[in-house]
């Protein structure tokens, strides 16, 4: 005797172990539909179906069937042969409104790419890369400063841990740096006018600009 497969998700699955519990009163209500984030009356349904219908009741009723919204396989052969032989250059948006303009066939220009790609009538475009286009840099010494701070332990923990104010000139891509124990406004902008500043005005590049 052949005994019928039941195919379940893992969800409805304990569902039933659930509702299960309820019916034989080791669970109430109140607590399934805690276990399970449902509400009481929501709980109610569930049991009344596995009363009348058991396991079952707690399955999907169109799981196996076939959706209804599914293209028949004539249809879809019709779709590619239309295409492939009037507007095998389109692309699937204007593909899918002569289809509607001059044949009367209603389909989403997402099906008809899927058609087409299956046909070998049309290829995802590869996206293009940008071009990436380098900033030109500021043609004097100074003129801007690009700085930032690196947390480390630089005194490999013989010390406090310090952070690394590193500061480059653009033009020059000449590097100064200095420790803080600390990263923010302060070191910043202490950096700027004492350390890298007096550096930038002794060098022989800002003193002939």
């Amino acid at each position: 005797m052949h005994k019928d497969i039941i195919a379940m998700t893992r969800q409805e699955l304990e569902r039933y172990q659930v509702i299960e519990g309820t019916l034989r009163r080791d669970v109430t209500q109140a607590k399934a539909g805690e276990l399970l984030g449902l509400s009481e009356r929501h709980i109610r349904r569930l049991v009344k179906r596995v009363r009348l219908k058991g396991i079952r009741g707690l399955v999907h009723g169109n799981r196996g069937r076939p959706s209804p919204r599914k293209m028949s396989p004539e249809l879809v052969e019709r779709i590619g042969s239309i295409i492939g032989e009037r507007y095998p250059d389109f692309t699937p948006l204007h593909a899918a409104e002569k289809l509607w303009e001059r044949h009367k066939v209603r389909v989403s220009r997402e099906k008809v790419r899927r058609i087409m790609m299956a046909k070998g009538l049309w290829k995802r475009p590869r996206r293009r890369k940008e071009d990436h286009i380098w900033r030109e840099r500021k043609p004097h010494l100074g003129e801007m400063v690009q700085l930032d701070g690196s947390h480390h332990e630089w005194l490999e923990k013989r010390g406090p841990k310090l952070v690394l104010m590193g500061y480059v000139d653009d033009a020059t891509g000449r590097l100064f740096d200095r420790f803080y124990d600390h990263e923010g406004i302060y070191p910043a902008m202490d950096s700027l006018r004492a350390p890298v500043y007096r550096a930038l005005r002794a060098s022989p590049e800002y003193l002939s600009g």
